[in-house]
């Protein structure tokens, strides 16, 4: 690791105090990039989306739980699948935190996947995770939402990824999508954060950033998906999934 020069107390102030500068500037550039998120146009959601859930059949609405958000996580998991998105956990493992003051804030947090309800239920209890995750498999959500794609769309390149039509070679990607049921009943889609989009829900980051050496993401893909690993398998260095941020 690089070792910074060490410097007096009264060099070390003046350097701290002007970075502080620069700290307050991204701040104030996050709120106002916040500000005008909550000011872009809504999209009325028309289909009537059914998912699986652990207390039956539910509609989209059902996953607002009486409230007027909701935050859906799209999580890679295909039907069949055996293999568990590295990087789809690691935002996973920040979100039974999140979730026990956004319930008391007006905010549903719910994960989506593919793959059966079946499927996803032992993976849950194994991780520990209390949040609510319901299957889309019975329904066109994930297709219609553009985080899963057809081997069609994949072939012709012809495939809407993150508002791009970039070349793919995975039938899902992560993503997270924002929507808000009016007094009506009426839903609307507000905001889709695709690609690099979930990592800000990633608290272990925040952390990292101050520390000396940083994310330290020195291997082949220059990201978490070089060294996160299932929390339980750290001992168990797997490869790198292709779903990455």
């Amino acid at each position: 690791m690089h070792r910074n020069k060490a410097v007096s107390r009264e060099d070390w102030f003046r350097a701290h105090k002007a970075h502080l500068a620069r700290e307050k500037e991204l701040t104030r550039l996050r709120a106002r990039v916040a500000a005008e998120r909550r000011e872009l146009p809504w999209l009325k959601v028309r289909k009537d989306y059914v998912f699986e859930t652990e207390q039956g059949p539910k509609k989209l609405a059902d996953l607002f739980a009486n409230l007027s958000q909701l935050i859906i996580y799209h999580f890679v998991f295909a039907p069949g699948s055996t293999h568990h998105c590295e990087s789809c956990a690691f935002v996973a493992d920040h979100m039974d935190g999140a979730n026990r003051h956004l319930r008391h804030h007006d905010v549903s947090l719910v994960a989506v996947s593919r793959a059966p309800l079946a499927e996803l239920l032992p993976y849950k209890q194994r991780m520990g995770w209390t949040f609510d995750w319901v299957s889309s498999y019975a329904s066109d959500f994930n297709f219609d939402m553009q985080v899963s794609f057809t081997d069609k769309q994949i072939a012709s390149g012809e495939a809407v990824y993150n508002f791009e039509t970039p070349v793919l070679t995975s039938k899902d990607l992560p993503g997270t999508t924002v929507f808000h049921k009016g007094e009506t009943g009426d839903i609307f889609l507000t905001f889709m954060s695709r690609a690099r989009g979930s990592e800000q829900f990633i608290g272990a980051y925040q952390y990292l950033d101050i520390v000396p050496k940083g994310r330290d993401e020195t291997g082949p893909y220059r990201t978490f998906m070089d060294w996160v690993r299932l929390h339980d398998e750290y001992g168990n260095r797997s490869q790198p999934d292709d779903a990455r941020l």
